[in-house]
C-alpha cells in the first residue's frame, strides 16, 4: 500500500435502520483499513439508532432534525418543509466546515441533505444502494453522484448506466465462517441435537406480523420437533418474552451473535430488507422470506421474488400467512433435499467481495 502525504476526510451518512447503518460502518471500517489516518465523521438523523450505534463502532456522529414522509397528512408532514430545510442548512455548515474529500452515502433520510450539500460543493458522491428498487431520495441523488455500487441487476431502469457498478452490500463481520461454528452455536444457545432449529428474524425494531405468527404456530413447531430462536424486536419484547423458555422457544430482543445464531439454524424465517437478504445470501441456510407490506414501494417483495426467481428461497406474503405457512413449512422441513438445494443455490447469489471492492470505487474518486 503507498503511503499517502495527504491525509483524507471522509463523510458518511447512512441511518434509520440497521439496514442502512451496518453497510456505512462496514465501508467506513475497510476505508480505515487503506487508509489509517483519514478522518471520519457520519451524519445521522437526530433521533434514530445510528446516533447509538455509530459512536458504538468507535465513530463520530452529528445528528440531522429530519424525517421521512409519511402518506398520511398528519402533523410530522407538515412538519417536513421546515426539517428539509433545516437538515439542508446544517448539511451546508457541516461539508463548509468537515471538507471532505468524499462523500458516501447508504440511505436513510439524513443521507439525502448531506449528499446533495456535498455535490454542490464539489465534492465527489458515492452512493450504495441496498435495494432492488431505489428509494426516491437516492433517485433524485443520482443524477449528481460521481457512482452508485448496486446490489441488483436492472437499476439503469433507475440510475445513470455509466455511474453503477454492481458490488453487492456490505456485511458485518463473522459472517463469513458460520460453518465452522455450529457446534459453538448449539452449546451458546443450549440447543437439543434431537431438534431442528428455526431462527425467526423480524429486523431490529421487530415485526409485528411475523411475531404475530410465531406465537400462533409454537404448538405446531412443537410438534414437528422444532425449536426456536426468536429474535422479535425491540417493540415486541414485552409482550412475547413470557414465551421464554417454554417448549423449546428462546425470546430475544436483539441477538448480539448473529453469526452463531446462522450458524444454528436449520432453516430460517426473515424479513427481507436489502441487508438482511444480503445476509442470507452468504450464509446460504433455507430461508422463507415474508416481506413487509408497510415499505415504500413494496421494495421487500421486489428484494424477495429476485432470490425466489432463482428458485433460491421460498416467499409467503402477510396475507396467505394463515393458508399457507404450515404447508410450505412442513414441506421443506420434511425434505433435507430441498433444504439443501435452496441452501446451496442461495448461496451462489452471494457477492462476498462487496466492502472492499466499494472501498476500491472510494479510493479511485479520492485519487
Amino acid at each position: 500500500m503507498s503511503s499517502h502525504t495527504k491525509k483524507y476526510k471522509i463523510i458518511l451518512s447512512g441511518g434509520g435502520t440497521g439496514g442502512h447503518i451496518y453497510p456505512a460502518i462496514a465501508i467506513a471500517n475497510a476505508l480505515k483499513v487503506r487508509f489509517p489516518d483519514a478522518d471520519f465523521l457520519f451524519v445521522g438523523a437526530k433521533d434514530r439508532m445510528e446516533m447509538e450505534k455509530v459512536p458504538e463502532a468507535g465513530y463520530v456522529i452529528k445528528g440531522l432534525w429530519i424525517s421521512g414522509i409519511q402518506r398520511k397528512l398528519t402533523l410530522k408532514n407538515l412538519m417536513f418543509p421546515f426539517k428539509l430545510i433545516s437538515s439542508l442548512w446544517e448539511a451546508f455548515k457541516i461539508v463548509r466546515r468537515f471538507k471532505p474529500d468524499i462523500a458516501i452515502g447508504t440511505g436513510g433520510f439524513a443521507s439525502g441533505p448531506l449528499l446533495y450539500a456535498a455535490a454542490r460543493k464539489n465534492v465527489p458522491t458515492l452512493i450504495q444502494e441496498q435495494n432492488s428498487y431505489p428509494g426516491i431520495t437516492n433517485k433524485l441523488l443520482s443524477k449528481k453522484a460521481n457512482k452508485i455500487c448496486v446490489a441488483y441487476n436492472g437499476l439503469e431502469r433507475f440510475f445513470p448506466k455509466d455511474k453503477i457498478i454492481k458490488t453487492g452490500n456490505p456485511l458485518r463481520k463473522g459472517l463469513l465462517d458460520i460453518d465452522a461454528k455450529v457446534e459453538e452455536a448449539k452449546q451458546f444457545f443450549k440447543l437439543k441435537d434431537t431438534k431442528r432449529t428455526l431462527l425467526v428474524l423480524g429486523g431490529s425494531l421487530g415485526a409485528k406480523r411475523i411475531n404475530e405468527l410465531i406465537e400462533k404456530e409454537l404448538d405446531f413447531l412443537d410438534t414437528q420437533n422444532v425449536q426456536v430462536i426468536w429474535q422479535c424486536g425491540k417493540l415486541y419484547y414485552e409482550k412475547y418474552k413470557i414465551y421464554n423458555h417454554t417448549k423449546d422457544v428462546q425470546v430475544y430482543q436483539f441477538l448480539n451473535r448473529m453469526d452463531l445464531a446462522y450458524a444454528a439454524a436449520d432453516v430460517i424465517i426473515s424479513r427481507a430488507g436489502a441487508s438482511s437478504v444480503s445476509e442470507l445470501c452468504v450464509v446460504g441456510k433455507p430461508t422463507i422470506f415474508i416481506p413487509s407490506p408497510n415499505v415504500a414501494e413494496d421494495h421487500q417483495t421486489k428484494n424477495a421474488q429476485a432470490i425466489v426467481n432463482n428458485d433460491a428461497a421460498l416467499l409467503i406474503q402477510e396475507s396467505d400467512l394463515d393458508v399457507d405457512f404450515e404447508n410450505k413449512f412442513l414441506q421443506l422441513i420434511a425434505s433435507p433435499e430441498r433444504q439443501k438445494q435452496l441452501g446451496d443455490k442461495i448461496k451462489e447469489l452471494a457477492l462476498l467481495n462487496a466492502t472492499n471492492d466499494i472501498a476500491s470505487e472510494v479510493t479511485k474518486l479520492l485519487n
